[in-house]
């Protein structure tokens, strides 16, 4: 027998319709109360259209540095992720060495360019 499960995303707007804040909670997950995110990017593939479809979101609390790592941690575990669900491990480990050398470039750019 199969089981739903839900994940609960909150945002809230501000006047112009940015998001102010970002909660999320998963109770069949074990994340009972809401907590605090300051960014989301939610990817859903849709197999009849053969599309990836986005939900990129970010509070205007989200510093540079974070969507620097934000981005890094993103692209670092999708090379995980890639690897469980096709096995090829030469594509995930280039991905990995991507992600490397673009937070490599993301701070060497902040360290030119502070905030």
């Amino acid at each position: 027998m199969s089981k739903k499960s839900t994940i609960n995303i909150h945002v809230e707007l501000d006047e112009d319709k940015m998001p102010e804040s970002i909660e999320w909670f998963a109770p069949d997950g074990g994340v009972e109360e809401p907590q605090i995110a300051k960014a989301i990017l939610l990817g859903l593939w849709d197999g009849e259209e053969k599309s990836a479809l986005r939900i990129d979101l970010w509070t205007n609390k989200m510093m540079v540095d974070e969507m620097n790592d934000f981005f890094f941690q993103t692209l670092f575990g999708m090379s995980d992720t890639y690897l469980r669900a096709t096995k090829n491990e030469a594509l995930a480990a280039e991905l990995k060495e991507f992600a490397k050398a673009f937070h490599k470039k993301a701070i060497e750019a902040l360290e030119k360019n502070p905030e």
